[in-house]
């Protein structure tokens, strides 16, 4: 109750399968505002891995055309793009966790990073 005027503020990621069966991905901001995106990132590293993101999967400035990532592509840029912000922000945890999501269901992936 004593919250009520000074609530917690949080940024959330929600992902999953649509009706249609495509992947959905739906940002929150601190007062529950949401978009859908392709992809999005939160936390301290964000603007660090989102830079990353925006060059690796949309490829917005790149004038060859390239074929979409394969699941296993995706699972691996994630952990390159963890590892990396790893090293740059002191925020940043020791381990990660990836959720791949598709219509077969929910597969938790765990690996380290940096332990100093």
């Amino acid at each position: 109750y004593h919250k009520r005027f000074f609530p917690y503020y949080t940024f959330n990621v929600l992902a999953g399968v649509d009706s249609e069966g495509k992947g959905a991905v739906f940002q929150y901001d601190a007062i529950g505002s949401y978009e859908r995106t392709g992809y999005t990132t939160s936390g301290s590293g964000s603007s660090l891995v989102m830079s990353i993101l925006d060059c690796q999967l949309a490829k917005g400035n790149q004038t060859m055309a390239t074929e979409k990532p394969n699941k296993q592509e995706v699972v691996e840029l994630a952990q390159d793009v963890l590892s990396s912000v790893g090293e740059r922000d002191i925020y940043t945890g020791d381990a990660a966790e990836i959720f791949i999501i598709d219509a077969g269901g929910v597969t938790k992936a765990n690996f380290e990073l940096k332990k100093d």
